[in-house]
């Protein structure tokens, strides 16, 4: 084994990720009088939260009448009654006081003539419990995410937060009793070693899109902190509910928001109809994300697809006013010319269901706190370690997110923990010390990979991984489709020991870096698809044909996925928590989930 030595740090509080989330956390831990850091493999407003771009939902009721318990009942329905109904509230009761604080920070939302926010339609927003579309979604013109990201890290830096920029996340530092110590990781532009401790770890470092083919996360969504939750023997929670958003960009993945159908965007088959009004005769366009991406996909494979191919949609923008695309849509406009060829004020745009974000992640409680069945315990906390974000898995999406659901999740949930850090955390109380040990598999492991002479390339087995993850764990599944899938990760798995790193180095060694985040990856494919072979209903984003109705009754519950070095996964449950907070909502029976 090459010789390593550690740079040690110590802090109260350390978040691993600059996205929405991590920002948010970090801002919170600072506020709160904590000596804070932030781990980032790239520079935080570089973070994907920068390409979010339809809005930020939150019951202000500027453009028409809301309620919060409006905005619940519609998270309760789209999560198709897989999402804990305590956390949602959570959610939804603070959204309004967390957009004013961004608000009050300086971020630049569009506005209304009164100066109020300017909120706009999402699919499955409804007000008065579903009795039509409402207008919720607050917006920073289609740049929503972008605005959002750079007025957190400006906040973060007058709080002096100390950010760790270009910093590869390793593996969290666990002890003898289970509790997380804090995390390793590589610098990448000198090649140095570094361990943070803390008295509270974070993990803010987003969805694994990258295990598919074709999707709209950036390159650096690999799910760093999921796969370093699976190798400290902890579970992942809802990995099988993978959401397609419907209207990505033919042939790139790219993103068009949905947004531009909140604006009065509408798509068509090669007939010219508007095929969403025999799917969901209400919503139409407006349905939540996994009905609109069903309905595309079979009007696709019914023939009746748009192109040379037959094998994509058409959205339409061209009968909106050229003004109002350039005020209240320019980031799609110039996508759609650059990624499309297209001008969007008079041609549609060739669209295609896309994979867009991540329901599962590493389960938590609505302060944070990762949890873990423990002793016959389905919600024991893990302490020391918490998620937010993408990463983590509230659940308040359950088995399918409505959009702009996603923002709000990162700023309310983000300003959870800060403040569960604040009332639970002693400023500057000494630490134990490490046992001399407790890095050596972090070394171990970073060795191997970083010496690996193998005959398998990186990029060869991550094609392989991402080609059976789109073909057999896709919007539409079947048991023996699912079961290939299975088998498929399972042989990618066995190639892992003879994988190729041709780069030797230390300091900005990218073919290390992507062997490292593969490893990621690949055991988060091996839960996703067999959480989704063993799930034998149809929910939310879960869409199987062999199982074509949901099952509350045997499968109203949570998912629990550990995967070992060797990639065999094991499985286990934990309740869906039906009850709500207050007294102030009841709890919302399951019913049929139609738009």
């Amino acid at each position: 084994m090459s010789s390593y030595n550690w740079i040690d740090h110590t802090y109260d509080v350390v978040v691993v990720g600059a996205g929405g989330s991590g920002l948010r956390a970090a801002l919170g831990a600072a506020q709160a009088g904590l000596r804070t850091a932030c781990i980032t493999k790239v520079f935080p407003t570089r973070s994907h939260t920068v390409a979010a771009q339809g809005g930020i939902a939150a019951s202000l009721g500027n453009m028409s009448d809301d309620s919060w318990q409006w905005h619940m009942y519609d998270t309760v329905k789209g999560s198709d009654w897989l999402g804990d109904q305590d956390a949602i509230e959570y959610l939804v009761r603070n959204a309004p006081d967390a957009v004013y604080e961004l608000e009050h920070w300086g971020m630049p939302f569009s506005r209304t003539e009164e100066g109020k926010i300017y909120q706009r339609a999402f699919g499955g927003m409804t007000r008065n419990f579903g009795e039509g579309p409402v207008q919720r979604t607050c917006a920073a013109a289609d740049r929503t995410g972008h605005a959002m990201l750079h007025t957190l890290y400006g906040q973060c830096v007058r709080e002096e937060t100390e950010f760790f920029i270009e910093y590869f996340a390793l593996d969290l530092i666990m002890d003898d009793d289970g509790v997380c110590r804090g995390v390793t990781a590589w610098k990448l532009d000198d090649g140095t070693l570094h361990r943070f401790r803390a008295q509270k770890t974070i993990l803010a470092t987003g969805g694994y899109g990258r295990a598919y083919f074709s999707c709209t996360s950036a390159h650096t969504c690999t799910g760093d902190g999921n796969a370093m939750v699976l190798r400290a023997g902890l579970p992942l929670q809802d990995m099988e509910f993978v959401q397609f958003h419907p209207t990505g960009i033919y042939g790139s993945g790219c993103l068009i928001t949905e947004g531009a159908r909140g604006e009065g965007g509408y798509l068509t088959n090669s007939e010219g109809e508007r095929f969403m009004e025999r799917y969901a005769p209400s919503a139409k366009d407006l349905a939540s994300r996994d009905v609109v991406s069903r309905a595309m996909t079979m009007e696709i494979r019914d023939g009746r697809g748009v192109g040379p191919e037959k094998d994509h949609i058409f959205l339409h923008l061209n009968h909106l006013a050229p003004e109002t695309l350039h005020e209240r849509l320019p980031g799609i406009s110039e996508t759609a010319k650059i990624f499309a060829g297209v001008d969007v004020t008079k041609e549609p745009i060739p669209v295609l269901p896309t994979v867009h974000y991540n329901m599962g992640g590493i389960p938590t409680n609505f302060h944070g706190e990762v949890l873990t069945k423990k002793n016959g315990d389905p919600d024991a906390v893990v302490p020391g370690l918490m998620a937010v974000g993408e990463a983590a898995c509230v659940s308040v999406h359950g088995a399918n997110r409505l959009g702009s659901n996603s923002l709000i999740d990162l700023v309310v949930f983000g300003r959870a923990a800060g403040l569960r850090c604040g009332a639970t955390t002693e400023a500057g109380a000494r630490q134990p010390g490490l046992a001399k040990t407790a890095t050596d598999s972090h070394i171990a492991r970073l060795d191997k990979m970083r010496n690996a002479t193998g005959d398998q390339p990186v990029a060869k087995l991550r094609l392989e991984m991402q080609r059976a993850m789109q073909s057999n764990c896709a919007v539409f599944r079947t048991g023996s489709v699912l079961k290939e899938g299975v088998d498929a990760i399972e042989d990618v798995y066995k190639k892992l020991p003879g994988i190729d790193v041709k780069d030797r180095g230390m300091v900005w060694n990218t073919d290390l870096v992507e062997a490292l985040e593969f490893e990621n990856l690949i055991c988060q494919a091996a839960v996703t698809v067999n959480s989704a072979a063993n799930r034998e209903e149809s929910r939310g984003a879960h869409a199987r044909e062999d199982f074509a109705d949901r099952n509350d009754e045997t499968w109203m519950k949570h998912t629990l996925a550990w995967c070992d070095d060797a990639g065999k996964v094991s499985l286990d449950y934990r309740p869906v928590h039906e009850y709500t907070l207050s007294n102030e909502i009841e709890y919302i029976k399951p019913k049929a989930r139609v738009y």
